[in-house]
């Protein structure tokens, strides 16, 4: 299936400013909200369902024999007009 990238920011921030935008996003999912992104005059609104499938992943990119390229993702799915059935899966646990 091929990809279409609606938004996509990246830019160096503080931590403090990285928990800022963390914690709007926890709070529209808690309220049941729609979450909008923004930077310039590009925009995009979605509509998270009740339970979307929720990846955590930590990655290593770089050569095998030298220092890399580390980061940690986190990624909402669904399919579109998915009303969020039961996700199932194991429990996460995030410290």
């Amino acid at each position: 299936m091929p990809e279409e990238v609606l938004f996509e920011s990246e830019s160096r921030r503080s931590r403090e400013e990285i928990a800022s935008y963390l914690r709007t996003v926890a709070d529209s999912l808690d309220a049941g909200n729609a979450i909008t992104l923004t930077r310039g005059e590009q925009s995009v609104t979605m509509e998270p369902p009740a339970r979307p499938t929720f990846e955590v992943k930590a990655e290593r990119e770089g050569p095998a024999d030298g220092p890399g390229e580390l980061s940690v993702e986190f990624e909402l799915e669904w399919d579109e007009g998915d009303a969020g059935g039961d996700g199932g899966g194991s429990d996460l646990e995030i410290e």
